[in-house]
């Protein structure tokens, strides 16, 4: 061993070291303060003089909505195949049975009278909801009304002395205020995070049947009411699988938001996570509970975000807003003057810098309502006034009773034990025919609506939801009375 090259390396080692030392002490100019026990020395930072930053005091919002929080528990019936020995494995048929699958998410309280708001995704297809509050007590509840294109959902319980969250404005959020989440993560019951708005009017394509916004696709007054209305607040505070459904409030302690997403690789939480703004909460709460469903509004554009690529291919004179491709014949934006190549920038006084803005901006609207729209057509900003209307090109507010006339059909959902004797997973049973489509279609009574355009239909208000997406022919599938399958087609 050469002990004389290693001692010498380990010389020359530490003189570097020492020179680094002397010449990164003249450069660098952070104050290193050595705080002793019981000092209140503020810290400092580079090149920033001393903070007398205050922390933010959770307690009030967390006091307030923690008990307005509950927990959501749902049963539902799912239809599973599989064999009873190895023998029917290899040459037998698989055997059909119901299986029981328990599910978990929060809610939040929003009036004494019971009404619970949640995601749709929590409750879709449920069979039973049992709800935990904060206080111990265990309810029963029943859905009031659910619509998959916000995935919002209102449920209902019979209670005394509930609390409950009163609604806060999102449309006052800003990146950086501070935001709190209330749910139940991993079946864990009133847990609080905090974190700050990292971003507004996201679009992340989780909602509805289609992964791409609704306004960028053919048949635009159509297209805005059958696919998902996006326009997520995206927080650091930490959701996890549990907290949909679950509220996003604000130091104040009011609902700001529903909690519905997180984004990860893991399927837990990984720094972002998105909640429906209570602008578009409020509205389909409101319509759900007076009219069973949310009166959906266009404003009769086909368009798409503006963007580096948009700004150089139309010579735009503005880098945000909404293009408008193009118009339909009957929309409110035509009547009102708004022409193709127009860049709307604005609406009821309020900036619109992106598709998502403009759907959070429309959403709280109902069918002939007036906003108005501010463009930016060549350079030049022209205001218009524009009457909201429904995707059939209505301005008066449409209930149920309107679609199931439409339709002319009574349905009602079949039940467990003729699920088990047709061997179908789901479906729904046509009960009644009137005059309408389903009679122009031949669909007779007695007829099991299990799949319509290959989307499977577990209940009656699938049956919407799924009609009001399509904008072609309605292919309908099912079993007859005889007990075979049967379809039915209906431009």
């Amino acid at each position: 061993m050469n002990w004389k090259r290693i001692f010498g390396t380990l010389l020359i080692a530490v003189v570097g070291s020492l020179i680094g030392i002397g010449i990164y002490s003249r450069f660098d100019r952070t104050k290193t303060i050595i705080v002793q026990k019981g000092e209140q020395t503020p810290v400092q930072y580079t090149g920033l003089p001393a903070s007398t930053f205050a922390a933010p005091d959770f307690r009030l919002a967390a006091e307030k909505s923690v008990h307005a929080v509950v927990h959501v528990k749902t049963v539902s019936q799912v239809k599973q195949y599989g064999y009873d020995n190895i023998q029917d494995w290899f040459f037998g048929n698989p055997r059909s049975f119901n299986h029981e699958m328990t599910g978990y998410g929060s809610g939040v309280i929003i009036d004494a009278e019971g009404h619970i708001v949640t995601n749709n995704h929590v409750i879709e297809g449920s069979n039973s909801i049992e709800v935990t509050l904060n206080d111990g007590r265990v309810l029963k509840a029943t859905i009031v009304g659910r619509d998959p294109q916000t995935d919002i959902a209102v449920i209902k319980v019979k209670a005394d002395d509930l609390q409950f969250l009163t609604f806060g404005n999102s449309n006052e959020l800003q990146v950086g205020d501070w935001v709190l989440a209330v749910g139940n993560p991993f079946n864990l019951t009133s847990t609080v995070t905090a974190g700050i708005v990292s971003a507004k009017g996201r679009f992340v394509g989780i909602i509805g049947s289609e992964q791409h916004n609704p306004y960028e696709r053919q048949n635009p007054a159509q297209t805005q009411a059958r696919a998902g209305i996006e326009s997520f607040i995206q927080t650091d505070a930490a959701v996890n699988p549990g907290n949909s459904g679950g509220a996003l409030v604000n130091l104040q302690g009011e609902l700001i938001g529903i909690n519905t997403a997180i984004a990860s690789q893991t399927g837990s939480y990984s720094g972002y996570s998105f909640a429906i703004p209570v602008t578009i909460v409020r509205k389909a709460v409101s319509d759900i509970i007076e009219f069973g469903e949310v009166q959906r509004v266009v404003i009769g554009i086909q368009g798409k975000s503006v963007d580096p690529k948009t700004v150089e291919d139309e010579n735009l004179k503005v880098n945000k807003g909404v293009y408008v491709d193009d118009l339909t014949q009957d929309g409110g934006a035509l009547k009102a003057g708004l022409k193709p190549g127009d860049v709307i920038i604005g609406l009821d006084g309020n900036k619109v810098n992106s598709m998502g803005d403009l759907q959070e901006q429309i959403a709280p609207h109902r069918p002939g309502e007036k906003v108005t729209v501010m463009v930016n057509r060549k350079g030049e900003e022209k205001e218009f006034s524009v009457i909201l209307k429904t995707p059939t090109g209505e301005t008066k507010t449409v209930g149920s009773s309107e679609f199931w006339a439409y339709l002319g059909a009574n349905l009602e959902k079949v039940s467990d034990k003729d699920l088990e004797k047709l061997d179908i997973r789901g479906g729904v049973r046509v009960t009644k025919i009137h005059e309408g489509k389903f009679k122009a279609a031949g669909i007779p009574e007695g007829f099991v609506i299990t799949n319509i355009n290959r989307a499977e239909v577990q209940d009656v208000q699938d049956v919407r939801s799924i009609i009001e997406r399509i904008t072609g022919g309605v292919f309908i599938e099912g079993i007859g009375q005889d007990g075979k399958n049967d379809y039915y087609f209906r431009k």
